[in-house]
């Protein structure tokens, strides 16, 4: 298991460019599984999560290419869904909370298909109820085996319907949508998720021949075609990293420029990092952050306590609120985040408090944040990473903090944060991969 070593208190300075997104990438390189033709991704990010995503496909019988860095073409012209029952399938899967996006491209184009339980990180309950509800409704009939944990799916019945979601799940709106492009007749998906990866993923798929309209909205309609087609696709720049190096500027009183951050998809990531004290501009697709001395919470406009929460889209992400309560432990003012989605993704903050930070963990959901305006350092101290977000906020505490601080369990980082470690390090940071 490897670690990172960090010393801290260091300003960074210079221009970093965001990886390609994550979560697009997870839903889009399973839509390679509705044509026998090849589709070409570019701007892929070069992670732990993707990459066994995509070692996944190519068990499956997917052919594989990487002409160039960050480009990868999928040909699912060969494809084995018996494979869906081997113990390789399991085993990887089972690591993977994107493999069960498998499932809709696999119903829709051989109408049948398995989910695992749920991989990924540990930051509570995640059900897969919006799944199978959803391929319900299009006349999916499911089995779940006990022993093997794993759904078993019948789409031989499919056809186009109206779905009412009881929650905009993103990976759940995605894989209706994948499972509905190639189901005759007309499918309306109310209640679903309208975030910019879902968007992406419905213009990728009209261009391979899909008829989905209501695209950014959260009533999209398709009307199921015969056939899709091979393609070229660009994955958008990685939101969560863009709001990662806007808070690791501020807490770090750094000059930093974040290129190519594709900054019109960003919705109120911008607005929310600037309510809580940040200097940003915006040219084009290029934020720039100046070297701020201190950063102060706004208040709302009746004087109250500011709460930041998350909410779907185009409401703020959960997967910047670690590191909003990591920035805002040295800005001037408090702050209530109050995280809804997840009832485990704020029990990192006992490691900020025994760095010195100022945190209320009022319950799972809840956390209070008197910042210390830099009048008081964090300290460095040894902790373990629990989940994606959490490590990389964590990263950024370090980063600020005096002395030396060490992070265990970095594969998790890696899971969601490429060469994060090098990149940090080329605009000034001291950070050593220990293995």
């Amino acid at each position: 298991m490897s670690s990172f070593e960090i010393h801290g208190g260091r300003s960074l300075s210079g221009s970093i460019t965001p990886q390609g997104a994550k979560n697009e990438a997870l839903q889009v390189l399973c839509a390679a599984l509705l044509t026998n033709e090849p589709v070409t991704y570019t701007n892929v990010p070069d992670i732990v999560d993707v990459n066994t995503l995509i070692e996944l496909l190519g068990d499956m019988g997917v052919r594989v290419e990487r002409p160039t860095s960050n480009t990868v073409i999928l040909h699912a012209d060969k494809i084995n869904p018996d494979f869906f029952i081997d113990n390789t399938f399991k085993k990887k899967s089972g690591k993977l909370r994107g493999a069960v996006m498998l499932a809709g491209p696999m119903l829709s184009r051989f109408k049948r298909a398995h989910i695992p339980q749920p991989g990924g990180d540990k930051i509570g309950r995640r059900r897969l109820d919006t799944h199978i509800r959803g391929f319900e409704k299009l006349g999916v009939t499911f089995n779940y085996d006990n022993e093997e944990n794993l759904f078993t799916l019948d789409g031989e019945g499919m056809r186009g319907a109206y779905i009412l979601m009881e929650e905009p799940s993103v990976t759940g709106t995605a894989n209706i949508i994948m499972a509905a492009v190639l189901a005759p007749g007309l499918t309306n998906i109310y209640n679903a998720a309208c975030e910019p990866y879902v968007q992406q993923l419905c213009r990728m798929l009209n261009q391979m021949g899909a008829r989905i309209s209501g695209i950014g909205s959260n009533l999209i309609t398709i009307e199921g075609v015969d056939k899709l087609h091979g393609c070229s696709h660009r994955l958008l720049a990685d939101m969560i990293e863009v709001g990662s190096f806007i808070g690791l500027a501020a807490m770090t009183k750094s000059e930093l420029t974040i290129k190519g951050a594709d900054a019109a998809h960003l919705g109120i990531i911008p607005e929310t990092f600037e309510r809580l004290g940040v200097n940003l501009s915006i040219t084009g697709d290029d934020i720039y952050i100046p070297a701020q001395e201190s950063y102060t919470i706004q208040k709302f406009i009746d004087g109250s306590i500011l709460t930041v929460y998350d909410h779907p889209w185009p409401g703020f992400t959960p997967d910047l609120l670690s590191i909003v309560l990591v920035m805002a432990t040295q800005a001037r003012g408090t702050v209530l985040v109050h995280q809804k989605m997840f009832e485990s993704r704020l029990f990192f903050v006992d490691k900020l408090i025994e760095m010195g930070a100022q945190i209320v963990l009022c319950d799972p959901h809840r956390a209070v944040i008197i910042g210390l305006d830099r009048q008081v350092s964090l300290r460095g101290i040894t902790m373990v990473s629990p989940d994606i977000r959490a490590g990389v906020a964590l990263l950024i505490a370090a980063l600020s903090a005096q002395g030396k601080s060490t992070i265990q369990n970095i594969d998790q980082i890696d899971r969601g944060y490429e060469r994060i470690d090098e990149r940090l390090n080329a605009l000034g940071a001291d950070i050593r991969r220990i293995t």
